[in-house]
């Protein structure tokens, strides 16, 4: 891995430390690829990857995120407001993508909107209503994970509305989105789409895998009986709702890493961000002060340090 230029002839153990804390923040991502361990119906774990292709999906993704920062500067210094939202059938890999993209901003300022079922007062509410509380302010990005759109989707497929309702959302959603786009809201629409065989086997995976069966819920389930009726659903969805103003972005996700790169690569094409000029920063002297003790903490206290 090729360190930031700034540490590169640092011969001290501060630089040496500085250096050791970055690899290790470059963990993180690896812990999170440890997710997308695929196993059979065997329980056998299958890892394709090569070496080198973990090597350059690394390497992107790092240039990526680098690039989303700055967006990230850009939104927050310029006043932006951004929604995106994430559809797609369960397992498409909607979540890996989220992940990835804010695992380097500032949950201030990118933030995830993930809302469960509608309770019983919001079932009497207008539609939309849920959703606008989560809207960003200025120098805000709102990732949806789902979104308005469940209407179209599960909630058809499974009955959860009327067709009346139903009818009354294509209605709503073009006028709604418009509005949204007409105040400003910079307004992207993602849908990640996998084969048959591809939800398949990861469904496969996650019933195999305790640290991913949590996922699995009795809708995920019926959604296998129930995948044409949701190709219908999302056939519908997309006709209806592909409107100049907020089009649909469709992403093939059958390969987990590529659907990711080049879903940020899509997003960063949509934003005309520049790179923000920050002063340089200097770190301020401690004051220390000759009557100030520390005192010790009590042993009690102390977390045990099994590891």
């Amino acid at each position: 891995m090729t360190l930031p230029s700034f540490l590169n002839g640092g011969d001290n153990d501060m630089m040496e430390r500085i250096a050791r804390d970055l690899v290790d923040s470059y963990d993180e991502e690896i812990e999170l690829e440890l997710e997308d361990r695929e196993i059979d119906e065997s329980g056998v774990v299958r890892d394709a990857d090569n070496k080198e292709a973990r090597r350059i999906y690394f390497r992107e993704l790092f240039r990526l995120q680098g690039e989303l920062v700055k967006l990230q500067d850009w939104v927050q210094n310029t006043g932006q407001r951004v929604v995106i939202l994430f559809e797609g059938r369960d397992a498409a890999g909607k979540g890996g993508v989220i992940k990835r993209i804010t695992q380097r901003l500032n949950p201030r300022v990118a933030r995830v909107a993930a809302l469960p079922a509608p309770n019983d007062r919001e079932r009497t509410q207008w539609y939309f209503q849920r959703y606008v509380a989560h809207l960003p302010a200025a120098g805000e990005m709102v990732l949806f994970d789902r979104s308005w759109y469940n209407r179209a989707g599960v909630e058809k497929v499974m009955g959860f509305c009327t067709p009346e309702e139903y009818e009354e959302f294509f209605r709503s959603v073009p006028e709604f989105e418009r509005m949204l786009v007409r105040s400003g809201i910079r307004l992207i629409k993602y849908w990640f789409s996998i084969t048959d065989d591809e939800q398949h086997m990861r469904f496969l995976g996650r019933i195999h895998d305790p640290l991913k069966q949590w996922k699995l819920s009795p809708m995920d389930l019926e959604s296998r009986r129930l995948w044409e009726e949701y190709t219908k659903a999302k056939e519908t969805m997309l006709e209806r709702t592909h409107i100049a103003e907020a089009p649909w972005w469709v992403v093939q996700a059958v390969d987990k890493k590529k659907a990711r790169l080049n879903c940020i690569h899509h997003l960063l094409q949509q934003m005309p961000y520049h790179e923000v000029a920050h002063p340089p920063v200097a770190l301020p002297a401690r004051v220390r002060n000759a009557d100030y003790l520390r005192h010790p903490v009590p042993a009690q206290m102390m977390v045990p340090e099994v590891y």
